[in-house]
């Protein structure tokens, strides 16, 4: 770099820190030597050996004076004088780019004071502006620069909206910081030579560097702050000025947090990030008067809580009530709707850029409606997912601004809990509905298997919500779909309920109990369904006339029931259909009456899982089988164990009755079955010759045994 080249004089005048030093020390001076009164010109020119008319255009900031000048005037008072003592205010170079006309801007006081301090007096180096789109970064920064400008001498302002080459910006840079001594052709090739003569002006001037719309050089579909393929040197660029010493600052605004920020920052370092959220209220409002909205007060400000103070929301919201609803507010309030248009494209536009795991975890955001923790996050997916890859997740939604962490409850006071906006809410919400029906229809199940449209063990309110605005909103589009027709629909979700028995057995998955929580929004009739040997998950069975129905060997796990069991693992009616059997994880089998869902007794005796029950077929005894290896006949009358069967090795997954009640079968995972004299509890045989465990077995009606089903 050629550093022997002239550079025009430039006048110096204090800058805000230099003033305020200037005047504590003036005024300390004249406590201690003047008895507390203000020194005059005459004294000031006296002890400082300044005429009269430099002194004015010094304590004036208006006109520039020399560095000699003020470092005179600062010794005066016993101060030296710092680089942060002063600026070059009348010849200033600037070069604003494409940045956004700023003539109309409203509020933002609190958020520019802030930002104000970060560059002015923190001195920090690399100060990132984050938050979602239309949140209002461009127009902050350049309301900023504006505010603060006189206080560097060069001030550039750059878009990486289209996504310029590294090579590009820094030469641009450079050239405009060299006052255009400096050009492509004698610029070296290496980028690390480039940025370390762009660190080499940081240095030898105060600039502040402006790069709006970082997000356009990062990649989507993986963790936030990921660069695209050739763009990784802008974050060497970001390190480097973040890192290096000068009294330069660069400033960022992305919709995610670039990595180096996050890994560089801290309430104490030069580097930090600034987290912007939406307008507050009044200053929402005046946006929605400027746009020529004007309703009354409380619909207003019910509009801007429903975008939550997002500006460019706001503005497009105003041009659709003035264009559509003429201008009454609470027409549009009515409709429910926030998402539409263009606000959806921004949101689109942002949901595109996520990975697989952060579209999860928002579409199960949207799902619970209310803050949850990592830990009940990491409960709803049905693969199980490290915690640590769970909180990365967590981390780049925070980044990306499209989540927000909310005040811990009382209960569980360490614990961050995590939630969406609104608007983002809506639009999850809307999308995962979108995506189901879709689903559904194609018969190629992937959210709907892995997502729970309703979430049985939620909250009463909650439950509400979930059926009001995702359950109900699937089913109305189903039978937009499907022409109007509920037994179209029907058949459809039995379709796939069969699909799901011949393919995936025991999967773990939402989809029979979103099945069944659609079939019971539909009014269907659940006698003769099967969900047999099936994860039942999250049905809500409490309303539910269960008659007829088979869960045998189903995981009822996450399901919801009139009474509160512990999980259920198998469940058998009577033959007159009046009674129906729980076996629990807890050893324990309880009895209901179908007709009213009251709890008849409970029995106990098993030291592990329930897995297996049957009726015999006069009703008056049940069998159960359970993991501690034995098989349990009981009186259905009194709950008292007539026998204990012993002889399996391994867990009962099967058991049944001959059609005239005197034998019982039971199939184990010791990969046996056993044939049992039901009186004197006497095994009458062993049959042998599986390689795996059997799940299902049985007599034919003239009373010969059968096998049903064994897993090999």
């Amino acid at each position: 770099m050629n550093t022997q080249k002239q550079r025009r004089k430039r006048g110096v005048i204090l800058s805000p820190q230099g003033w305020q030093k200037l005047r504590d020390a003036r005024l300390e001076s004249e406590n201690k030597e003047n008895f507390g009164e203000r020194y005059t010109l005459e004294e000031l020119s006296e002890r400082t050996g300044l005429d009269i008319g430099t002194i004015t255009k010094v304590l004036a900031r208006e006109e520039g004076v020399d560095k000699r000048t003020l470092e005179r005037f600062l010794g005066a008072f016993n101060l030296e004088l710092d680089r942060s003592f002063y600026s070059n205010i009348s010849q200033s170079r600037l070069d604003w780019g494409e940045a956004t006309d700023t003539s109309v801007f409203y509020g933002r006081t609190e958020e520019l004071a802030i930002l104000e301090q970060l560059i002015l007096e923190d001195r920090c180096r690399l100060v990132a502006i984050v938050g979602m789109g239309g949140i209002g970064k461009s127009a902050l920064s350049v309301k900023l620069t504006e505010q603060i400008k006189n206080n560097f001498e060069y001030v550039i302002w750059r878009s990486l909206r289209e996504a310029p080459p590294i090579q590009a910006i820094l030469a641009n840079l450079i050239q405009f910081l060299s006052d255009e001594q400096e050009t492509e052709a004698n610029l070296p090739e290496s980028l690390c030579d480039r940025v370390s003569r762009l660190i080499d002006y940081l240095r030898q001037y105060r600039c502040l560097l402006i790069l709006d719309n970082m997000e356009s050089i990062l990649r989507g579909g993986s963790l936030a702050g990921v660069y695209r393929e050739g763009y990784e040197w802008y974050g060497e660029l970001l390190r480097r000025v973040g890192e290096t010493s000068h009294s330069s600052c660069l400033v960022v605004t992305s919709r995610e947090k670039p990595k180096e920020v996050a890994s560089l920052q801290g309430k104490t370092l030069c580097v930090r990030s600034f987290q912007l959220s939406g307008m507050n209220s009044v200053d929402g409002q005046e946006i929605l008067k400027v746009k020529g909205l004007c309703g009354v007060e409380e619909e207003c400000r019910a509009i801007v809580e429903r975008y939550g103070g997002n500006p460019l929301a706001l503005k497009i919201v105003a041009t659709a009530i003035l264009d559509v609803f003429d201008g009454k507010v609470s027409e549009f309030l009515q409709q429910n709707t926030a998402v539409f248009g263009d606000i959806h494209d921004i949101l689109e536009q942002q949901f595109e850029r996520l990975s697989h795991l952060e579209k999860d975890i928002m579409y199960w955001l949207a799902i619970n409606r209310e803050p949850v923790s990592l830990l009940e996050l990491q409960e709803d997916f049905v693969s199980p997912i490290p915690s640590k890859k769970i909180l990365e997740g967590l981390e780049s939604l925070v980044r990306r601004s499209l989540i927000e962490k909310a005040s811990p409850t009382l209960v569980e006071k360490s614990a961050a809990h995590f939630t969406l906006q609104p608007v983002v809410m809506e639009y999850v919400t809307d999308r995962l509905v979108d995506q189901v029906c879709s689903e559904i229809f194609l018969e190629k199940p992937a959210l709907f298997k892995c997502h729970a449209l309703m979430k049985a063990t939620a909250k009463d309110y909650v439950r509400e919500i979930q059926v009001r605005l995702i359950l109900k909103p699937v089913i109305d589009r189903l039978l937009v779909l499907f022409e109007g027709c509920p037994r179209s629909i029907e058949n459809r979700l039995t379709q796939i309920l069969a699909t799901l028995r011949e393919r995936s057995p025991l999967e773990k998955s939402y989809t029979a109990g979103n099945i069944i929580n659609l079939l019971c929004q539909l009014g269907t009739d659940l006698r003769g369904y099967d969900f047999s040997n099936l994860s039942v998950w999250q049905a809500d069975l409490r309303n539910v006339k269960l008659h007829d129905m088979n869960f045998q060997n189903a995981n009822l796990a996450k399901s919801v029931f009139a009474e509160a069991f512990g999980g259920v693992l198998s469940v058998a009616f009577s033959p007159d259909g009046k009674l129906l059997a729980f076996g629990d994880t807890k050893g324990k089998i309880h009895l209901q009456r179908v007709a009213d869902g009251r709890q008849v007794l409970i029995c106990k005796g098993h030291t592990s899982w329930v897995t297996s029950l049957a009726f015999s077929p006069d009703g008056r005894i049940f069998a159960s089988g359970s993991a501690d290896s034995t098989v349990k006949l009981w009186d259905v009358e009194t709950s008292q164990c007539l026998q204990t069967l012993q002889g399996h090795d391994n867990e009962v997954w099967s058991v049944a009755f001959s059609p005239d009640g005197s034998r019982l079968v039971s199939g184990s995972d010791d990969l046996t079955v056993k044939l049992w004299d039901i009186n004197t509890g006497i095994c009458l045989k062993t049959f042998q010759g599986h390689t795996s465990w059997v799940h299902s077995v049985g007599f034919s009606p003239n009373g010969q045994m059968k096998l049903l089903g064994a897993v090999d």
